[in-house]
C-alpha cells in the first residue's frame, strides 16, 4: 500500500486549478489566441481517450488499476499503449493538462506541466514501481528495460 493521500487524477485537478489561477492573475503572454485555443479541446479529448482505453486494458485482463494499492494488481498489463509507455494513464493526465493550457492560451499554465510530471514521478510512479518490482520481479524489471516510463 502506498502512502498516497491524493490519487493521480486529484493531482491533475489541483494543477488544472492552479493553471487557471495563473492564467487569470498572471498571464505572462498570450501564445494561443482564439479561436486556435479551441484546439486544446481536441487535445483534452485525445487525453481522455488514452486514459479510458488504458484503464479498459486493466479490466480486460481482470486486474486492479488501483493507484493507492499497486500490490493488488494480479497481472502486468503490457499491451496497447503499455507497449510504448509504462504509464499511459499518467501520460494522458499530462496531455490533458497540456490541452487545458492550450485552451487557456497564455504561457503561464504551460509552466506547471513539468512540475506536474515531477510531482507524479515522486509521489506516485517511483513508489508504484518499487511495489511492482517486488511483486512481479524479473518480469517487471524486463518490462522496465524495454518500455520507457513516460514516452
Amino acid at each position: 500500500m502506498l502512502k498516497l493521500k491524493i490519487p493521480p487524477p486529484g493531482y491533475m485537478l489541483i494543477f488544472a486549478g492552479c493553471m487557471w489561477l495563473l492564467n487569470q492573475h498572471l498571464p505572462l503572454m498570450e501564445i494561443v489566441s482564439s479561436p486556435w485555443n479551441k484546439m486544446g479541446l481536441v487535445v483534452i479529448a485525445t487525453a481522455l481517450s488514452l486514459d479510458l482505453s488504458s484503464l479498459f486494458l486493466f479490466f480486460r485482463r481482470k486486474t486492479s488499476p488501483n493507484p493507492f494499492n499497486p500490490n493488488s494488481a494480479s497481472k502486468l498489463v503490457t499491451t496497447g499503449m503499455y507497449q510504448y509507455t509504462r504509464n499511459p494513464m499518467y501520460v494522458g493526465l499530462a496531455l490533458l493538462l497540456t490541452g487545458w493550457a492550450v485552451f487557456l492560451g497564455s504561457l503561464s499554465p504551460f509552466l506547471l506541466i513539468p512540475l506536474f510530471i515531477v510531482v507524479l514521478n515522486v509521489q506516485q510512479i517511483i513508489p508504484e514501481e518499487q511495489v511492482l518490482e517486488t511483486k512481479f520481479g524479473d518480469n517487471y524489471l524486463d518490462y522496465k528495460q524495454s518500455v520507457r516510463r513516460w514516452l
